[in-house]
Formats: C-alpha cells, structure tokens, sequence
C-alpha cells in the first residue's frame, strides 16, 4: 500500500488540495481520506510510478528512489510525497 501526501502547493490548485490532504493506494484502489479530493489530472501523471512502487522490489531498483511526485500542471504544481507502508 502507498501513503500519498501533498507537501507543497505552487500556485493554484483547480482541484482545492492543501498541504497535508493524502489518500491512499491500494493496488488497484484509490482511497480517500477524509474529504480529499481526487484530481484525474494528477493521477494520470502518477499511474505509473504508483503501480510500479506497489510491488516488492530490491533495494537497488530505480523505483526507491522516487520519493515524490508532481502534477502535471507545471504553473500552478501540487506535490506530492509517496511512502510506502504495511497492508492493515
């Protein structure tokens, strides 16, 4: 499972997210927490990091490394970190 958390908003976010706001990645669900929204904008830029990032990898394998993402709304960005934690 993957812990999503925004960390920075540049700009204006369209779709109202604030530092702190995350959802969860439960391969092949997204679950929100609380009142989070959910942009589909953000999450197409994202798709592919958190599929790979949800499998068990070596420690060596490039997709360790990616520790945060950004939507693809370069003027007004959302950041994003992502965190790996245990299945409840």
């Amino acid at each position: 499972m993957l812990e999503i958390q925004v960390t920075k908003v540049k700009g204006f976010c369209s779709a109202g997210y604030q530092v702190g706001q995350q959802f969860l990645f439960e391969d092949p669900l997204v679950v929100p927490q609380g009142e989070s929204p959910l942009c589909l904008y953000a999450l197409s830029a994202m798709f592919p990091y958190l599929a790979a990032a949800c499998r068990q990898t070596s420690p060596e394998d490039w997709i360790n490394s990616v520790v945060e993402l950004q939507c693809p709304d370069s003027a007004n960005a959302v950041l994003f970190s992502i965190k790996r934690t245990e299945t409840p």
